[in-house]
């Protein structure tokens, strides 16, 4: 099966990923059901990576609906070990306008009724969220994206709620009023899950609306979403054309060891059925004394 180090999370409006050499579409079965759509595998400036819709081609999965772990579980199994996840937001501050790039730093789950963990069934973990991004990588984003968006804020906190509709308007002064800066609908489960598998993880998000809480731009609407997402998808490809020419040959971060004293579960305890679900994730983890080498 194709190999991938860098895998791409492409958001609304953002169906494929030009420049790719010896392209290959692959399906991938998963323990979790199948990912949003086929993965595309291709080579960036020499580095291999990964392109995955996450509403599928033709934008026909609704955020709530998006099969998360079927997603990353893929893209883990193809060998990535870093995710940018490109999304389009709201701004919920003046400073952010239409068209700016995020890269936030922080994140509040407003979801309901989401899948955000591979444990359960006979074996707990507890991984380590304080830190949601990975800061290796968030680092490597930002640094590409300002050479593309003069207006690129390094920071700020992403609130993820449930959709499809947008925010009431007393929903988006109380997100106001709690000091976050961007809305969307789609980094979580996956920034969890991407921790538990220990991949890195950041978020690209291009501004496209007020959402509804500003007085004198009118609120968010399809059609000013997409006017605007025409706009950022173009940004968003030079930004990661770029972005590929950064990456270190290895890592530099500990979202690569994030399971590392985070199960809970005694071994021997482990149902063998869950045991060889999370083979990929957790298998270098639970192999006994003789299966070491």
């Amino acid at each position: 099966m194709a190999k991938a180090r860098l895998g791409i999370i492409g958001g609304s409006g953002h169906y494929d990923l030009d420049g790719l050499t010896g392209v290959q579409e692959v399906n991938v079965n998963t323990p979790f059901g199948p990912p949003s759509d086929a993965i595309t595998v291709g080579t960036l400036n020499g580095v291999p990576l990964a392109f995955l819709p996450r509403h599928g081609k033709g934008h026909r999965i609704d955020s709530a609906e998006i099969p998360a772990k079927a997603n990353i579980y893929a893209l883990k199994s193809l060998g990535v070990e870093r995710i940018v996840s490109v999304s389009a937001v709201g701004s919920l501050q003046e400073e952010m306008r239409p068209l700016d790039a995020v890269i936030p730093d922080q994140i509040i789950d407003r979801t309901r009724g989401r899948s955000s963990s591979y444990f359960g069934n006979g074996i707990v973990a507890h991984i380590a969220f304080g830190d949601p991004y990975c800061p290796e990588l968030r680092g490597l984003v930002v640094q590409a994206a300002k050479k593309h968006q003069p207006r690129t804020h390094n920071k700020g906190t992403l609130i993820v709620m449930e959709g499809p509709a947008f925010s009431t308007r007393a929903e988006s002064e109380l997100y106001r009023s709690w000091g976050a800066h961007i809305i969307g609908m789609t980094a979580l489960p996956e920034a969890k899950l991407a921790r538990e598998a220990e991949i890195c993880y950041t978020t690209l998000a291009f501004v496209t609306d007020y959402d509804c809480w500003h007085e004198s731009e009118e609120s968010v609407t399809v059609e000013l979403v997409i006017a605007n997402l025409r706009k950022n998808v173009e940004t968003s490809r030079r930004i990661l054309r770029d972005l590929v020419s950064l990456l270190p040959a290895g890592r530099g971060c500990t979202c690569g060891s994030a399971l590392q004293n985070a199960i809970i579960t005694a071994p021997d305890r482990i149902p063998a059925d869950a045991r060889k679900k999370l083979d990929l994730i957790v298998g270098k983890y639970l192999k006994s004394p003789s299966e070491v080498k």
